[in-house]
């Protein structure tokens, strides 16, 4: 039976050349070339999130030989690896070098059916990885060096481990999203007492609803001063998507050398301030 073409909206939400086949793969795209709302929402979003690494994969120097390696942290079901993949190494937009797209993912089932995806519809630059954050500063499955570390959703201090991991992996950039911090809020709620006691600033986080919101904005501004004290220039924006909320959050740090001392001093009196002293040795390590 002949393939319907897909619906004028749904062709005007797609870039050019894209894989149709690897759209109804992932599920994204229906077998007649639509998509549902929910998936609508969901590419959109992997979409916008393209627009910013794309310019950031160009601008990487062109006399290398090597091949342009991203590595993509709490992969999931791959969705950004592959059509990373697809739209910067094999469409007819594809950039000048190659590259090798590595999705890291603990969920083996995942993984597994991404590298099966991967094999059938032969995409030899995507390699899925099923270990864990640690595990990845120490594969030999991984380059010593890589050119941009993702992060889409990780929850929690899964974005501190993609930070953790891009720093020992000399990434030239970091591209994040965060999603769920719960460590900061957790510490906030724990220790709200006494700093009802000692401060009034501790009535930004008294209320349940405060203290998860706060929380997460606080583990960012403390992610990016981290970042820029670690020689990064940090700029805070925003992804759409979804409804307007701190998951929309993205983070794109590009690695310049150039350490900031005053970030690095800024970071230890947050830290002081909110009672945090035990993430500077967990998250933060600055010396």
């Amino acid at each position: 039976m002949k393939q319907r073409p897909a619906a004028d909206a749904d062709i005007h939400t797609l870039w050019p050349g894209q894989s149709m086949a690897l759209l109804q793969e992932l599920h994204i795209l229906t077998r007649d070339g639509r998509l549902n709302q929910d998936s609508r929402r969901k590419l959109k979003q992997v979409l916008h999130l393209c627009q910013f690494i794309r310019p950031l994969v160009e601008a990487l120097p062109g006399e290398s030989k090597e091949p342009i390696t991203i590595a993509d942290h709490g992969a999931g079901k791959s969705y950004l690896g592959f059509i990373l993949c697809d739209l910067l190494f094999r469409g007819r937009e594809r950039v000048a070098r190659p590259g090798k797209v590595f999705a890291i993912e603990t969920r083996a089932e995942l993984v597994q059916r991404s590298n099966a995806l991967a094999q059938r519809l032969g995409f030899p630059e995507m390699t899925c990885l099923n270990i864990s954050a640690a595990e990845a500063n120490a594969s030999e499955a991984l380059p010593p060096v890589v050119d941009v570390v993702t992060a889409l959703h990780a929850c929690d201090t899964a974005t501190d481990d993609a930070i953790a991991f891009g720093l020992t992996h000399q990434a030239r950039h970091l591209v994040l999203v965060p999603c769920c911090q719960a460590e900061v809020a957790a510490q906030l709620r724990q220790n709200k007492a006494l700093s009802l006691s000692r401060t009034p600033l501790a009535e930004l986080w008294r209320h349940p609803l405060h203290t998860r919101e706060l929380g997460s904005q606080i583990t960012n501004v403390l992610r990016c001063l981290y970042l820029e004290a670690q020689g990064y220039q940090v700029t805070v924006t925003e992804l759409v998507g979804w409804e307007h909320s701190l998951k929309n959050e993205l983070i794109l740090a590009r690695h310049t050398g150039q350490r900031k001392r005053s970030a690095a001093e800024r970071l230890g009196q947050l830290l002081d301030e909110f009672g945090l002293q035990d993430l500077a040795e967990r998250r933060f390590r600055l010396h």
